[in-house]
């Protein structure tokens, strides 16, 4: 018998009761093993004995798992454990029970058997994300998530409070729920960006509610439905009161109220900053001055809006690091239907992350908050590049005033030293080191500065924001009152970010091999073998670490070794070729193919002569979200024949 039911001395206790039961002998014929299963439970025996029993798993957490394992070939698996509910705390359990009417997501490849594309659906909840697994496109996809979601309230001395009724129809916050399409190629497709007004499940005397929410579109096709979620919410533990459905509604009615009257004012405010703006000078009107941006859902929003301090915890630890991975998130251009200009659509913050692409936009918006939450004043520039191309990078400015360009598409840095243009003629004029050629304005989360110089011009701009004949500013508290700390419910706090859920050494080794192999075929279709040097492979890896690292700090380490260290593996009279190379995918065929228009790298992969000995190494880099560095070197040494 187990130790712990000899403690509680079970085996005695039900004796007792056995005896109790069968003192009577036409009872004891006509007893079967059910029939005193269910005798003992009606004298509660059963039930004491599972009360008392303590049955060993996984550890106790305080609250419950804000993510769900990334489903990839290349990620940590581990066992996805149950979340535990804090019975000090009140949860919302979202249940998204499948999904119908998909029927323009398909594609040709989806109708077959074996379906190329999937489903992801992302969940953003005061400051609480989840991802769901992959779903097989369908016109009915087989959705079966559920989602605990922490109601708390965020004023001091409220926290470990249970929330109630009255304390929960306050919270304003909705849930963000993105949708993407993933292809079998990795590429993301934003679906659809909706927020969902969950408080009428207020209103239910049960605490349950059954609802259909209805996706729409993005961009031009944000009034278009593109499919419905059969969602089921529910209350944990649930509420001893509900409100009545009318009170629910007028509170939701008086929100959106306040914030059409706020949206109002400021819409007034702007049109008559921008009338003085152009009496100054009425050339202004060709400047480019961003007050608001359509955002995925063809909301005009202030651009300050899209810019919140952000901090990252300790999964990024320096500004450079910030930019680092910010310039990992892939570019994507925008566009309009049917081509020509660029589509006009900045993302929120929780939809490009869960693209892992975007605009310039999106990347900068991204990067100043960031820099912002690492204690910088930074804020977005919004001009042109050299060749006239609309463009948004960061600015900073430190407190003796020395101002620092940061490109959050390629993480380069540039020092700002303007001209004087009344300065006499140089013999040589020095060129910009840095591509920005206009700038109209520069905003953060809660200053707007509108460029008042003469020129436009960045080489010959100051940037000293307080002098007024330089930058003509917005109030400062008429931008708070749209875009401060809970301003709108529809621009909540933005989510954290996720550490990467990537095995870096499982995907290295995953690459490197793939990539041996397709080099191994191409030089078979010419008629030559593939030696591989192992050795000479190793000792390729400190130097993709210390290009990784000149990337972060802008700091050369460790050449020297590396340097030593090839002189040794390679014999005198024998020629070394090596050429690294940089991704943000891990993708080995799409590499590969870049890898062979380089000249340089075609020629090692294709490297004839004598005693020749290959060596490929790849280093994948891991950073927040799903954005990675992945290095690749392809290096040989050879004797010439020639």
């Amino acid at each position: 018998m187990c130790p712990l039911l000899v403690q509680m001395n079970v085996d005695a206790h039900i004796r007792s009761v056995m005896d109790e039961i069968m003192t009577n002998e036409a009872e004891r014929m006509e007893l079967s093993e059910s029939d005193m299963i269910e005798k003992l439970r009606n004298r509660g025996v059963v039930d004491e004995i599972m009360n008392q029993l303590h049955f060993s798993g996984g550890a106790q957490a305080a609250k419950p798992a804000t993510r769900i394992l990334d489903v990839d070939d290349q990620v940590t698996h581990g066992a996805v454990k149950k979340a535990n509910i804090d019975p000090s705390r009140r949860y919302l359990y979202l249940q998204i029970r499948g999904g119908k009417a998909f029927t323009d997501q398909l594609s040709d490849e989806d109708s077959g058997q074996a379906p190329s594309a999937s489903f992801i659906l992302h969940v953003h909840f005061r400051g609480q994300r989840f991802k769901s697994r992959p779903v097989p496109c369908a016109c009915e996809p087989s959705f079966e998530e559920g989602f605990l979601l922490e109601l708390h309230k965020e004023g001091a001395g409220e926290a470990g409070k249970m929330a109630d009724v009255g304390s929960m129809l306050s919270i304003c916050d909705p849930v963000h729920i993105v949708l993407n399409r993933t292809t079998a190629l990795g590429e993301i497709t934003l679906v659809s960006s909706h927020f969902f007004e969950w408080r009428p499940l207020l209103a239910s005397k049960n605490g349950h509610l059954n609802v259909s929410i209805e996706l729409k579109g993005t961009g031009p096709e944000s009034k278009v439905p593109v499919g419905i979620l059969e969602a089921e919410l529910e209350l944990f533990p649930r509420a001893t009161k509900h409100v009545e459905e009318n009170v629910v509604r007028t509170q939701i009615d008086l929100e959106r109220g306040k914030q059409a009257e706020q949206d109002r004012r400021f819409l007034e405010y702007a049109k008559h900053w921008w009338r003085e703006y152009l009496d100054i000078k009425p050339a202004h009107q060709d400047r480019l001055i961003k007050i608001f941006a359509l955002d995925e859902n063809s909301n005009y929003r202030p651009v300050c809006s899209f810019i919140t301090p952000l901090r990252a915890g300790r999964l990024l630890d320096t500004p450079r690091q910030a930019m680092r991975f910010v310039s990992l998130v892939r570019y994507e251009k925008q566009q309009t239907l049917g081509g020509g200009d660029k589509l006009e659509q900045w993302s929120t913050l929780h939809a490009f992350l869960s693209r892992n692409k975007g605009d310039c936009e999106d990347h900068a918006t991204l990067l100043c908050s960031l820099l912002l939450g690492f204690g910088l004043d930074a804020y977005v520039c919004f001009g042109t590049k050299a060749k006239g191309a609309v463009h948004a990078w960061v600015m900073t400015i430190s407190t003796d005033g020395l101002v620092t360009f940061w490109e959050s598409l390629n993480g380069h840095r540039f020092i700002h030293e303007p001209i004087d243009p009344m300065a006499p003629p140089m013999a040589k004029k020095e060129r910009a080191k840095h591509p920005y050629k206009t700038v109209g304005c520069v905003f953060n989360h809660r200053a707007f500065y509108a460029n008042n110089q003469t020129n436009d011009r960045v080489e010959e701009c100051r940037f000293d924001l307080q002098n007024g004949s330089l930058w003509k500013s917005m109030a400062n508290e008429v931008l708070m009152s749209v875009c401060g700390p809970g301003a709108s419910p529809l621009w909540p706090s933005p989510p954290p970010l996720c550490a990467s859920m990537l095995d870096t050494t499982l995907a290295s080794n995953d690459l490197e091999i793939h990539l041996r192999r397709l080099v191994a075929q191409h030089r078979q279709d010419q008629g030559l073998t593939t030696p591989w040097d192992d050795q000479l492979s190793y000792i390729l890896t400190p130097a993709l670490a210390a290009y990784e690292t000149e990337r972060v700090t802008g700091v050369t380490a460790g050449n020297e070794e590396f340097q030593d260290a090839v002189r040794q593996a390679v014999p005198e009279g024998q020629t070394f070729k090596g050429y690294p190379i940089q991704f943000t995918h891990r993708n080995a065929r799409k590499a590969f193919l870049t890898c062979l228009k380089a000249p340089v790298c075609e020629e090692i992969i294709n490297c004839r002569g004598d005693q020749v000995r290959l060596a490929l190494r790849v280093r994948v880099f891991p950073y927040p979200e799903s954005a990675c560095a992945t290095w690749v070197m392809f290096a040989c040494k050879y004797k010439s024949v020639l």
